[in-house]
């Protein structure tokens, strides 16, 4: 079924409950964790982001999205999904990226509808991101509320738009030996322009690809990149 204007909301949320993504390329081998040397092997911390989906008026999909505070130390004046590391008290990577989303736009989690979780995603800090999929029934119940610290705008587009190669952009990276694509989007709202590109981009394309099965208009040559077994390797993407 493909998502088309007038979707009727509750299909889709029944659809995507359906939905498995592959095993987690990037998890630890438990069988080391207790070898010789262990503390020594390289262990990725978790992140989670929201991808909050709601239909417009016209019936078109369309998700939240965040331009990051021009003073944090990393990512700064990026646009970004809402998200963020993984805390002890987190029950799981659904809770994780409600609580970003509540502390970063004022989202209450009782708005949102969680669907499913979505292929692993590493970032180049070599975070391991989960996307998680949430729908936003009512948009008009949600407030925002802007954690200033942390968020300069909130916006949303077209989910749609990360199938399509027009107002695509790419360049051929490396990293960890793998090549790899990397997807910038641009976007204009009224007098502002956005760039959706690298890791959030990344999400878009595989979470439109899932909720519109299909796959995009242009080559995505998305990798799993492989993971340093030890500490001393870590290397961030430059």
């Amino acid at each position: 079924m493909e998502v088309n204007p007038g979707t009727n909301i509750e299909e889709l949320i029944q659809r995507l409950r359906l939905h498995q993504p592959p095993p987690s390329p990037y998890s630890a081998d438990p069988s080391v964790a207790a070898t010789p040397g262990a503390a020594e092997l390289f262990q990725p911390r978790r992140a989670a982001v929201l991808v909050c989906l709601f239909q417009d008026a016209a019936g078109e999909l369309r998700v939240l999205l965040t331009k990051r505070a021009s003073s944090l130390s990393t990512h700064s004046g990026e646009v970004a999904l809402p998200g963020g590391k993984a805390e002890e008290g987190d029950a799981d990577d659904a809770a994780t990226a409600l609580r970003e989303a509540k502390e970063e736009i004022g989202l209450d989690s009782a708005l949102v509808t969680v669907v499913s979780s979505l292929e692993h995603f590493l970032s180049k800090h070599l975070l391991v991101v989960v996307p998680i999929v949430g729908i936003l029934s009512d948009i008009h119940a949600f407030k925002p509320a802007l954690n200033v610290d942390e968020v300069d705008d909130i916006f949303d587009v077209p989910l749609e738009m990360f199938l399509k190669d027009e107002g695509r952009r790419s360049e051929e990276r490396e990293w960890m030996g793998q090549a790899f694509t990397l997807h910038h989007f641009d976007y204009e709202k009224g007098n502002k322009k956005y760039v959706i590109w690298g890791l959030t981009a990344g999400i878009l394309i595989h979470a439109a690809s899932v909720v519109y099965q299909r796959p995009p208009d242009f080559a995505e040559r998305r990798v799993q990149f492989n993971l340093p077994k030890y500490s001393k390797e870590y290397s961030s993407m430059p």
